[in-house]
């Protein structure tokens, strides 16, 4: 949206303006751009604009404040009932505005900055996300309930995530490393480094990123770049819960290890691409596909 800003946007704006006094805030917390963000109290009508913010909000306890979605937001299945307000890249504004929220969930490269950025300049307060490691999960989790005072529910989901994960390191960092290539993406094939959250948890798990090294978090290769690295396993999450044809692409090459080793496996993209509480349930199958890996040598 550019230009003026339509009647209904402006007369959020003025409320927004009206309503809020930064000097006299109580709610806290720094968001994942550095950026303090304030409430004066804990939000009642909260606007989620990725389908990961949902996830999250409702594991802070906050589901019942969540008044907007974007497309995609299908877990807990009763995030399914709430409007959507368009996708994570090309939301409703206006739709947006007229929910009345006091308080937007951005994801900070999900989202169109210049979308986030008219949502602020009508006086919404904009929590941006984008959790890079086990730890910053849990913390969303905390700074989610303390902005929408939840804080006991979200305090226990956070300290349960973290000592899971925690279990789940002890038990497999430390076996015998087994070289893996996951593959997130098939058409442009596109891996993970190790600076990537998935990358930490291959490495939790006792796995040995093949491009564990490359400059991008998300790096772009072609099918000679993994046939050269010779992965030990292939972890492929798909498009879908049950697409597993992405693995069968590799079956054409019996030099792979991961293929004459029969270590092609599959984990459901929700449990590992979305970095919720349910990374825990994606963690423990990947650690045991790489396990089974282990068994087969």
């Amino acid at each position: 949206m550019r230009g003026a800003l339509c009647p209904a946007l402006l007369s959020v704006a003025s409320f927004a303006a009206a309503e809020v006094e930064p000097d006299s805030l109580a709610r806290c917390v720094i968001d994942d751009r550095d950026r303090k963000v304030c409430l004066e109290a804990p939000a009642q009508r909260i606007a989620t604009l990725s389908p990961g913010a949902t996830e999250l909000t409702y594991a802070a306890g906050a589901g019942e404040q969540v008044v907007a979605v974007v497309s995609y937001s299908d877990y807990p299945p009763e995030a399914k009932e709430v409007q959507s307000v368009g996708s994570h890249t090309r939301m409703d504004l206006e739709a947006l505005v007229t929910l009345r929220p006091d308080l937007v969930i951005g994801w900070i490269t999900g989202n169109p900055p210049e979308q986030l950025e008219t949502i602020e300049a009508l006086g919404l307060p904009v929590f941006y996300i984008e959790p890079r490691g086990v730890d910053g999960v849990a913390s969303v989790i905390e700074r989610l309930a303390r902005l929408a005072g939840t804080e006991s529910v979200g305090q226990k989901v956070a300290d349960g995530f973290r000592k899971g994960m925690s279990q789940l390191k002890e038990r497999y960092a430390h076996r015998d490393p087994v070289p893996t290539f996951y593959q997130v993406w098939d058409e442009p094939l596109m891996s993970i480094n190790d600076e990537h959250l998935i990358g930490q948890v291959v490495q939790l798990c006792g796995g040995a990123n093949v491009f564990g090294d490359q400059q991008r978090l998300v790096p772009r290769l072609d099918d000679e770049a993994v046939l050269a690295a010779n992965p030990e396993a292939i972890i492929a999450a798909g498009m879908g819960e049950e697409n597993r044809h992405w693995l069968t692409r590799w079956k054409q090459y019996d030099e792979l290890e991961a293929v004459a080793q029969g270590n092609l496996f599959f984990v459901p993209p929700s449990l590992i691409q979305r970095p919720t509480p349910r990374l825990l349930e994606g963690t423990k199958l990947l650690c045991e596909k790489l396990e089974t890996a282990r068994e087969r040598r």
